[in-house]
């Protein structure tokens, strides 16, 4: 792949650095935050490289990993960077931008399931499984997937049909509609 450094190139790690309050280009590819890294072995791209294509401006190529919406944000890599650099910010900060531009075609299950969740958690205050799990196998079309788990859970007690009710929930569904609104109106 040939790079080619332009303002653009710096415009995209200016915006990472701003969204994440890091400075990317203290990365020295030492290559720590992939060697702690759990799920290193089933990413494409590994952290460091990722960090790598953000320092170098090479926007479509990051945002377009698969690696970006595999990371677990575990944060074993950003406790191993010897630079400090908060890594998890990186990849959140990528996934928002990857989501905002529709570039969510790498794992658009991922994608569906974190929409999902947080619709459930703005209609109840709270996670609700049936509801979520529900929800993401009828919209991934396998809405039996996890009927026999979901069996064993419900005997065991560990399942509950009905959500109790939060204290605060306008208040809770408030904080959403204020968040929907800045992103359409931000930058």
């Amino acid at each position: 792949m040939k790079i080619i450094l332009d303002a653009h190139s710096r415009f995209f790690a200016q915006k990472i650095n701003k969204m994440t309050g890091q400075n990317i280009d203290a990365c020295y590819q030492c290559g720590k935050c992939t060697a702690g890294c759990p799920l290193a072995y089933t990413m494409e791209i590994p952290p460091h490289e990722i960090i790598r294509f953000v320092q170098l401006g090479c926007e479509q190529e990051a945002l377009s990993s698969r690696t970006i919406w595999l990371c677990a944000s575990c944060e074993t890599c950003t406790s191993r960077c010897p630079k400090n650099i908060d890594v998890v910010a990186v990849m959140d900060a990528l996934r928002i931008l990857a989501f905002r531009q529709g570039q969510t075609r790498a794992e658009k299950e991922i994608t569906l399931f974190h929409k999902i969740f947080l619709k459930v958690v703005e209609h109840f205050g709270r996670v609700n499984e049936v509801s979520l799990m529900g929800q993401y196998n009828l919209f991934t079309l396998s809405p039996l997937r996890d009927w026999r788990l979901g069996k064993k859970l419900l005997a065991k007690g560990k399942l509950k049909l009905t959500v109790p009710k939060i204290k605060g929930l306008k208040e809770f569904q408030e904080i959403f509609k204020r968040i929907r609104t800045s992103r359409e109106e931000g930058p």
